[in-house]
């Protein structure tokens, strides 16, 4: 076995960030000592943590630490106090644009997974939703949040959506090799019966189509997918679309897990790949204990597969479907065992290091007795 030694910068962020993302490094220490890797851990400020603190969202110190690390652990970022300002200048969610742009992370990565010991928290029907594992690749730095936008003199607002080939092509490739190793099959949601960028998300699509012999395309226009996604989520293996759609779609398909705080993703392109959970910062949960660590988590165990460690990344997800066997889980999950936070990450992390005696600690992690990690 190879033993690597990996630098990660870790930006909390804001509302509960830190505490998820506390969880999440509790449980790649555990990964260290089990694997006998070297993980070190950088702490750096980013969103509205930072504002306070400097005035910027995204803090040069901080740049320059993710520009030098093998990959980046962000908890969430957002406070009310900006988002209910609409005249605020400046904002948390600028330094994640920023730090995405600046990284060149142009894939966002974000699995959904059924799991059967929590279908019945979906608000859809268990036999809809049953079964469903799907990928949605959403490309992060171009399309209208991008584009060049303003007001002219009469009161007019505009935000321009652009494309270019490049930017459409890098992301395809990732998709078409994700499909390649799952089940082989690729769908494009875009608008091309209006839009003329989507029209050349088809073009590209089409013909990087075959390279990619294997995989089987298919195209959806942006309605029918949000629908299809509700209706019959199975059928979908990986969905490529474009920044805006990808938002909406990933955030729909949060509702199949039952939670968004099961869902984790990753941004991958140029610089080093940044991991995060899918949910926001839920300033209302700060410092109560009660936001769930999976997606943190299950987001550190996608930077692990991207470290090229799949038997660490496997060790990880198999201790956190113990986990939810266990019914170790946070409140919105299991109201009657409301476990905390701290808990249930402390309890993934020794399932990661003896998943054998999982019974026995779960007892220990219910008095507060666990002191392994």
């Amino acid at each position: 076995m190879e033993y690597l030694s990996k630098r990660i910068v870790v930006l909390p962020g804001d509302g509960v960030g830190p505490e998820v993302c506390g969880e999440a490094v509790r449980v790649l220490k555990a990964v260290a000592e089990r694997f006998g890797h070297r993980f070190t851990f950088d702490y750096r400020l980013m969103g509205a943590c930072a504002i306070d603190a400097t005035g910027s969202p995204l803090p040069e110190a901080t740049l320059d630490a993710c520009h030098q690390a093998d990959a980046v652990l962000l908890g969430a970022i957002g406070d009310p106090k900006y988002d209910n300002n609409p005249s605020a200048k400046v904002r948390p969610e600028q330094g994640l644009l920023a730090l995405r742009k600046s990284l060149g992370l142009y894939a966002n990565i974000r699995p959904v997974t059924a799991y059967e010991q929590l279908l019945e928290f979906s608000p859809l029907r268990p036999e809809r939703i049953a079964g469903t594992d799907l990928l949605i690749f959403r490309e992060l730095t171009g399309g209208v949040y991008f584009g060049e936008k303003g007001r002219t003199p009469d009161g007019t607002a505009f935000d321009h959506c652009t494309y270019n080939r490049e930017e459409i092509t890098r992301i395809a490739h990732r998709a078409f090799r994700a499909a390649q190793g799952r089940r082989q099959q690729l769908t494009l949601v875009d608008k091309a019966n209006v839009l003329e960028t989507s029209r050349l998300w088809r073009e590209v699509v089409q013909g990087i189509a075959p390279d990619y012999p294997e995989v089987a395309v298919d195209y959806l226009f942006v309605d029918n997918a949000a629908m299809q996604l509700i209706l019959n989520p199975r059928q979908f293996d990986v969905i490529l679309t474009e920044n805006m759609f990808g938002d909406i779609l990933s955030d729909e398909a949060s509702v199949i897990a039952g939670s968004l705080g099961l869902l984790p993703s990753a941004s991958l392109g140029d610089g080093a790949g940044l991991f995060e959970p899918v949910h926001g910062s839920y300033p209302q949960a700060k410092g109560k204990g009660i936001a769930n660590p999976i997606a943190a988590i299950l987001s550190a165990a996608m930077m692990l597969e991207y470290f090229g460690l799949p038997d660490e990344a496997r060790a990880v997800r198999a201790a956190v479907e113990n986990a939810l066997s266990e019914e170790v889980l946070t409140p919105e999950l299991s109201p009657g065992a409301s476990y905390t936070t701290e808990q249930v990450g402390s309890f993934i992390a020794y399932g990661v290091l003896d998943l054998m005696d999982c019974h026995l600690h779960r007892s220990n992690v219910a008095c507060g007795k666990s002191t392994i990690i």
